[in-house]
């Protein structure tokens, strides 16, 4: 396995990470409806930062998105609109399935659909099916799923052990939400493969190719800023318990530790992407579609991690803790498997 494919996984593991941590400091956030919440950390992370990040790239920051065509622009805006309806589903999966399970389902169904999608739309499916190195790739994304499963699995158990019930519980219901969310939620991968341009045509303005994907999130995530904006402000509008008077009337400390940790949540969701694109960097072209598997996985992987280090999983020793660890290192050998053949 060469260095580069070994420092492009390693950032990937970075990203995820930072996806499955960026809950912690939002969680601390008092006395603010969820939905101030989100839309101020979307502030930083949709708009602010992927902004900011480009318009210190890029040497003529308007005039290079006037210069990308119409259609690119289109297609990745609408497959981040795409991601941003996967993204607020993903609440009643789990108010029908509960966390863990909820979250299995939607983030294998993403895994799969994120990962062979864009191949299959390159015209790529005899090389996954007929070289070493694709039918490597596909042993690790089937082993990849393996691993997610056991993680699922055990948070199940862990929730049932805690006393921790689904809001509304129902099985069906539960399951093609959790379907249709992973779905919709492949959108952000989608996004990123109709970028290709966008990364190209950054590379011929002088930005160097371990940051040229970065432009690109400009679009992606102001179409995902669009449908989750669109849906906090809906609810803040209309439903009378809540209310963004009594958020923004809270006294001047609660509103400075809740928009510095709304913010926190916001950067460290953003820096997912930033790393993933230094993963994808490293990455041979013809092997892209795996940088979807390799965040994904990592991020049940780190979420475990994160779970285990924040005590979540006090109180359900045993079986369920077991499972879990068993589900990572299935999670780390399918990483491994595919690095091996992206290196054949």
């Amino acid at each position: 396995m060469t260095s580069a494919i070994l420092g492009g996984i390693g950032w990937h593991m970075v990203g995820a990470a930072s996806a499955a941590s960026f809950y912690a400091p939002i969680e601390k956030v008092r006395k603010w409806s969820w939905e101030t919440t989100w839309a101020v950390a979307g502030v930083f992370s949709w708009v602010l930062l992927p902004t900011m990040v480009s318009m210190i790239l890029l040497p003529d920051f308007h005039g290079f998105y006037a210069g990308i065509p119409a259609g690119v622009l289109t297609r990745t805006f609408l497959f981040g609109c795409m991601w941003g309806v996967g993204n607020v589903n993903y609440g009643l999966t789990m108010r029908y399935l509960g966390m863990s399970l909820g979250i299995g389902v939607a983030i294998g169904v993403t895994l799969v659909v994120g990962t062979l999608v864009p191949p299959i739309m390159h015209g790529q499916v005899g090389y996954l099916f007929s070289s070493r190195s694709g039918l490597f790739t596909l042993s690790g994304i089937g082993l990849a799923l393996v691993g997610i499963a056991i993680v699922s699995w055990a948070g199940h158990q862990k929730e049932q052990r805690l006393g921790v019930r689904a809001e509304e519980f129902n099985l069906t219901n539960g399951l093609m939400l959790a379907v249709v969310c992973g779905i919709f939620s492949s959108g952000m991968s989608f996004a990123i493969d109709a970028a290709r341009p966008i990364a190209a045509a950054a590379q011929q303005v002088g930005v160097k190719p371990l940051y040229a994907a970065l432009p690109s999130y400009v679009i992606i995530m102001g179409g995902g800023a669009l449908v989750n904006f669109a849906y906090c402000f809906t609810r803040l509008a209309y439903r009378k318990d809540l209310s963004v008077r009594a958020d923004w009337s809270q006294t001047g400390r609660t509103l400075l530790v809740n928009t510095c940790m709304a913010a926190s949540g916001g950067i460290m969701w953003y820096l997912q992407f930033f790393f993933y694109a230094w993963g994808a960097a490293n990455i041979p072209v013809h092997l892209s579609f795996v940088n979807w598997m390799l965040h994904m996985s990592g991020y049940v992987l780190f979420g475990g991690i994160v779970g285990l280090a924040l005590g979540e999983w006090r109180g359900a020793s045993g079986r369920p803790v077991q499972l879990l660890w068993s589900g990572m290192v299935v999670i780390i050998a399918a990483a491994n498997l595919v690095g091996l053949g992206m290196a054949t």
